[in-house]
């Protein structure tokens, strides 16, 4: 939509209210404006809702993906938006297709589209900071390529299973004479197990199921500065449908960053801990620091406490889509020597003397 990831809600239901009006079909006839169109409706149902907001802001697509188009839309106004119009914005046509869509069709929907998967995948900090290509393992189930799916050893069909006629349930039923009722009692067929068919030789590969695991390697693309735990869509790359006409799922790619033993990163700043000699903080040193940008000199004032932080500007990971670059923040733990030789014990015994007297001749 075009607005910055910390805009208010006026400034998403102005950008929303500008780019529908742009792209809806009755306006606007080029070919995609439709799907255009209902993008930037998702879009703004997510960003409008402030739970829905938040899932997306901490894992993408991913933290929305099971939502139906239903409650995607139902707590919007679209009248409160576009009244005063005299446009006929298609209330009762385009928009029926995302949330006034009758049951019936919701589950005809859900039963033809397949499952969604989510895998993570683990990056590198130089990974984020330049971006580019990486490669994710998929295992899904897959048709057996010795039985072709039908369970039977060299691709033999099940038969039907003649104790329930193929229906996978067997009725009993009693007639109450006294009460003049027919009580049926329905249970699973304990022949075919309620498959409705059976399988005399079970194929050796994938033991009678159809299905066998397979992996599938797939290049994905990290875009630079790709923060953690962002998913990436992959269409059409999750489960088959269970339908024969339906369509598959999609995948989500969910980055995570890899430990690594330099840097912490926290969002876009990286956090590195620099052991200090206690002489380089009180008489101050220049530090050769390696960062994800190449070397660079850091200055150590004279006097660094313990705990002190210094910020390397711009030296962190770099932006996202609009973010800021972060920074890298060197953090000081002293190091205090713990068996001092001979000519340092001695020089450390002058240093208190120095230190006491010099104390001792303040003026209160």
């Amino acid at each position: 939509m075009g607005v910055a990831k910390d805009a208010d809600q006026k400034a998403i239901k102005d950008a929303f209210r500008t780019l529908a009006l742009k792209y809806h079909p009755d306006r606007n006839k080029d070919p995609g404006a439709e799907e255009r169109f209902k993008e930037i409706a998702e879009a703004y149902a997510i960003l409008s809702d402030p739970q829905k907001r938040a899932e997306y802001d901490a894992r993408g697509f991913a933290g929305v993906a099971g939502t139906s188009r239903e409650d995607l839309f139902s707590g919007i106004n679209f009248e409160d938006i576009f009244g005063g119009l005299n446009f006929d914005f298609g209330m009762g046509n385009l928009f029926d297709s995302f949330f006034r869509r009758g049951r019936q069709g919701r589950e005809r929907e859900r039963a033809v589209r397949g499952a969604n998967i989510e895998v993570e995948l683990y990056v590198t900090l130089e990974r984020v900071a330049a971006g580019g290509e990486e490669v994710v393992h998929v295992l899904r189930p897959a048709a057996c390529p010795a039985c072709h799916g039908t369970g039977g050893e060299g691709g033999v069909a099940p038969r039907k299973c003649e104790t329930c006629g193929g229906t996978g349930r067997i009725t009993h039923s009693r007639r109450e004479e006294k009460e003049h009722l027919l009580i049926q009692q329905i249970i699973l067929c304990s022949a075919c197990h309620g498959r409705g068919s059976i399988i005399d030789h079970p194929c050796r590969e994938c033991n009678g199921s159809g299905e066998v695991e397979q992996e599938e390697v797939l290049t994905v693309k990290i875009p630079v500065g790709i923060e953690e735990g962002m998913a990436l869509r992959i269409p059409g790359k999750g489960m088959s449908s269970p339908s024969p006409d339906g369509v598959a799922g999609d995948l989500y790619v969910v980055v995570r960053t890899r430990q690594d033993a330099r840097f912490e990163r926290a969002g876009a700043d990286l956090w590195h801990t620099v052991l200090l000699p206690l002489t380089d903080a009180v008489l101050g040193t220049r530090l050769n620091m390696q960062t994800l940008h190449g070397s660079i000199d850091v200055t150590v004032p004279p006097g660094t406490q313990p705990d002190a932080v210094l910020r390397l500007k711009g030296k962190g990971l770099p932006a996202f889509r609009g973010a800021r670059t972060g920074d890298l923040y060197l953090r000081v733990r002293l190091n205090v020597p713990e068996h001092p030789c001979r000519e340092e014990r001695e020089l450390y015994e002058q240093l208190r003397v120095i230190s006491r007297k010099v104390h001792e001749e303040k003026p209160e």
